[in-house]
């Protein structure tokens, strides 16, 4: 009866190759040539070199992970976990992190040279030029502030059955500064994009210039998206105040099913039904009134819910055989970059969801957040 009530509740619907390296001044040539929509899309998040294997339960079992979690290294993963990995399994050296697997899929669909540029802290060493090569490869700009003290930053990808549990060391990537930022040329990325997007594990590095880019989206009528990334961010206290300061800029929120429970239970909400939290988030205050905050939370192989303008939709996934299931890492975020690359060229809803779950099918069935050279999305 519960699921006959939800489902009353749904609107149901069906289903140039870039340079080697970027500039400022070749990112702006691009936004004039590509019809203003260069530097269209900012990520603001932490740049991570993915470490990924197939491996065994039993490894997972050892560090105390479980699959389709992700969670901060502490003493007992690193170097240990790390070490084990390369040490055993065949590993795989992906650039990753959250925003940025994001922001490179929507590179990827919109295939607009520098539509995107990404932000984020990364060491002086070869992980950071490997991960400046894929995405200038890929036409995304990156802007690194860069610490030569410490290390650019890993995530460990432990895939197990098609699933994952994820392992951040964020090294470097814990040490990005607002006055980075704040530099003049590094702030006219800023004022050339039109959407802005971070996972909410920035939330634990530098929540000051987040808070600084969504009034700025607010303050110009432009749209400001934050992903709930973990239920860790919602159950430690500092991280789930910093998001609460940020979420009443927010336009567009982004999570899955569990973070949306987890969403509600930090809140004291009585009701674990997606949906429902769903809308009621929507519905939480705004700090500009320019649009309705969008809601959107994704349920793995069971449909899409978006919480838009007070009505609830619900978009299918699109169904994979599971031999064809490679990796299940990245999809939420190729999720995403799919859903953006629609939303900055203007399309509705339904478009984005489409676009969002053609991207994450083509990733789950890679190893890593990688993707064909060329989509085969069809535009409408």
């Amino acid at each position: 009866p519960g699921a006959a009530r939800r489902d009353r509740r749904l609107h149901r619907t069906p289903t140039p190759s870039p340079p080697a390296t970027t500039s400022i001044t070749s990112f702006n040539m691009a936004s004039f040539e590509t019809g203003g929509l260069g530097g269209i899309l900012l990520g603001m998040g932490n740049p991570l070199l993915d470490i990924s294997a197939v491996v065994k339960m039993e490894l997972l079992e050892k560090y105390g992970l479980t699959l389709n979690n992700a969670i901060l290294a502490d003493e007992k993963h690193q170097p240990a976990l790390f070490e084990e990995m390369v040490k055993d399994y065949p590993v795989e050296y992906i650039a990753g992190g959250a925003t940025q697997n994001s922001i490179r899929v929507a590179q990827w669909m919109l295939q607009v040279p520098f539509a995107t540029a990404y932000m984020g802290c990364v060491g002086k060493d070869e992980f950071a030029q490997k991960m400046r090569e894929v995405c200038a490869a890929d036409g995304v700009l990156t802007n690194y502030m860069v610490d030569e003290s410490t290390p650019t930053g890993t995530c460990g990808v432990l895939v197990n059955g098609g699933e994952r549990s994820l392992v951040a060391a964020l090294n470097s990537a814990n040490n990005y500064k607002i006055e980075h930022l704040e530099m003049p040329e590094n702030w006219k990325l800023v004022e050339a994009a039109r959407f802005y997007y971070s996972a909410g594990f920035f939330l634990t590095v530098c929540p000051a210039a987040m808070l600084k880019v969504a009034k700025h989206s607010a303050e110009q009528g432009k749209c400001y998206m934050l992903n709930l990334a973990a239920p860790f961010l919602m159950q430690v206290p500092p991280f789930k105040s910093a998001m609460m300061e940020v979420l009443p800029y927010v336009d567009v929120l982004f999570g899955n099913e569990s973070e949306a429970v987890t969403f509600a239970e930090t809140e004291g909400w009585e009701t674990r039904d997606v949906a429902e939290i769903a809308m009621k988030i929507s519905k939480m205050p705004k700090a500009s009134g320019h649009r309705a905050r969008l809601v959107v939370f994704t349920q793995g192989c069971d449909a899409t819910i978006v919480a838009k303008e007070g009505k609830l939709y619900s978009f299918p996934v699109i169904v994979l055989p599971k031999e064809q299931l490679v990796d299940t890492n990245g999809a939420g975020d190729a999720f995403v970059g799919g859903f953006l690359s629609q939303l900055v060229t203007g399309k509705e809803v339904a478009e984005c969801c489409r676009a969002g779950n053609y991207a994450a099918n083509a990733v789950i069935q890679q190893s890593g957040c990688k993707f064909p050279k060329v989509p085969k999305f069809q535009w409408c």
